[in-house]
C-alpha cells in the first residue's frame, strides 16, 4: 500500500490514533520526522524493578523527553500528554524507565456488575461501536521496535505510522500490518490490568498479514509464543459470573479488576449485593517467549513510571535483538489512558544507542 494512504496510529487490534472530532482522513499523509536519540548507559549494577527512579544508573542516564498526541482522556482535552524515557544496560540485559502524565489510574476493565434485581451484566461504554471502548478499559503503554531495520521508512522518517492502513473494510478504524513479508516488529504492550500488575509487558510482533474476518482478525498483529499462563474472560454461566475471588471482596469495594489464577475460585452470589462490580478478566503470568519482558509499573499523582528489563539477547525470530551495541534501534511508543485504542503517540522515530 502507497504510504500516503496510511493514517498514523500505533498498535492494537483497531488501527487508530485519533479521538472524537479530530478523526483523521484515510488519506492524510504521514507525518515525517526527524528521530529522536535515546542512548542507553552502561550500568555497574542493574537497577532495582520497583517503578523508582532513585537507583543511581537513572541519575547517570540521559533524560529524553517526548510528546504525544491525540489519545483519548488526556487532561488537556486534546488527546496530548508528556514523558521521558531513559534507558540503560548491563552485560546481558536492557532497561528502560519511562514515565508520561495520566490523569487518571484506569483499571475499572468492563467488570460484572450486580443489578437491584440480582442479575449481572458485564459493563460497557454505551459509545463502543466495535473495539473502541474508552469508559471502562485500562491503563496501558507500548513500544514497537523495527526488527533488523526489516520495516521500509519505520527508522528514518515514520516509525510506526509505516503499518497502519485505515478505511480498510472489516474494522471500523483499519488494520495494522507491515507492506512486505519479511518485515518485522516486536510490539511491547503493557496491558496494566492483563499483564502489568504480575510485573509482566505481553511481548507480540507485527507481520505482514491482511485482514480476514475468519483466518486473521487481528491482520498482522500477533503474540509471541507462549508455554502457558495469559488472560481470558471470565464467562457468565446461568446468569453469573463463573469465579470470584477467594477474598470475595467486590472490586469497587477494596477488591481488584483482575482475578489472579491463584485467588480464583467458584462463584458464590450471597456474597455480593447489589452495585458490587467483580472482576471480569482472570489472568495469569506468561511463560515462553511471550513472558521475557519484566516490569515494575505505579500510577502516583497523575504520573506513571515504569521500568522495564529484557535480555539484550533472546533469540527469538520475534524479537529485536540488541547484539551489536555499535547498531541504532528503532522504535515507536505510545500511551493510552482508560482506551482499548485512542492512543496518543509520538510522532518521531525513536534511535536506541549503546553507549560504550
Amino acid at each position: 500500500m502507497n504510504i500516503l494512504l496510511r493514517t498514523v496510529c500505533f498498535i492494537l487490534p483497531l488501527c487508530l490514533a485519533v479521538s472524537g472530532a479530530m478523526a483523521q482522513q484515510a488519506s492524510e499523509k504521514p507525518v515525517a520526522k526527524t528521530p529522536i536519540p535515546v542512548k542507553a548507559v552502561k550500568a555497574a549494577a542493574a537497577p532495582t524493578l520497583d517503578a523508582d527512579a532513585s537507583d543511581a544508573v537513572w541519575k547517570a542516564a540521559p533524560v529524553v523527553k517526548i510528546n504525544a498526541i491525540k489519545g483519548a482522556n488526556f487532561k488537556d482535552g486534546l488527546g496530548n500528554t508528556s514523558g521521558t524515557i531513559q534507558a540503560a544496560y548491563t552485560a546481558d540485559s536492557l532497561y528502560l524507565l519511562i514515565t508520561y502524565d495520566d490523569p487518571t489510574y484506569s483499571v475499572r476493565r468492563s467488570p460484572f456488575q450486580k443489578q437491584a434485581d440480582g442479575s449481572w451484566i458485564k459493563l460497557r461504554d454505551s459509545d463502543d461501536k466495535g473495539g473502541d471502548n474508552n469508559k471502562v478499559y485500562e491503563d496501558k503503554f507500548a513500544l514497537i521496535w523495527n526488527i533488523n531495520k526489516s520495516i521500509a521508512g519505520f527508522d528514518e522518517k515514520y516509525g510506526c505510522q509505516t503499518a497502519c492502513h485505515a478505511g480498510e473494510p472489516g474494522k471500523p478504524y483499519g488494520n495494522k500490518y507491515t507492506d512486505e513479508d519479511g518485515e518485522l516488529g516486536d510490539m511491547w504492550h503493557m496491558k496494566y490490568v492483563r499483564g502489568g500488575v504480575l510485573g509482566q509487558v505481553d511481548d507480540q510482533y507485527l507481520d505482514h498479514t491482511r485482514f480476514d474476518p475468519e483466518k486473521a482478525k487481528e491482520a498482522g498483529r500477533k503474540s509471541d509464543a507462549k508455554t502457558g499462563g495469559g488472560y481470558e474472560d471470565v464467562k457468565l454461566v446461568d446468569g453469573r459470573p463463573e469465579f470470584m475471588s477467594k477474598d470475595a471482596k467486590p472490586a469497587n469495594k477494596g477488591g481488584t479488576y483482575w482475578l489472579k489464577a491463584e485467588d480464583k475460585v467458584a462463584f458464590d452470589n450471597s456474597k455480593f449485593a447489589a452495585g458490587d462490580e467483580v472482576a471480569s478478566i482472570a489472568i495469569a503470568p506468561f511463560t515462553g517467549d511471550r513472558g521475557d519482558i519484566k516490569l515494575a509499573a505505579k500510577w502516583a499523582n497523575g504520573k506513571w513510571v515504569a521500568e522495564i528489563e529484557r535480555k539484550l539477547v533472546t533469540g527469538s525470530k520475534t524479537d529485536v535483538q540488541f547484539n551489536d551495541l555499535g547498531k541504532v534501534y528503532g522504535f515507536s511508543t505510545a500511551f493510552f489512558d482508560n482506551a482499548q485504542v485512542r492512543h496518543a503517540y509520538v510522532q518521531e522515530p525513536l534511535h536506541l544507542t549503546f553507549e560504550k
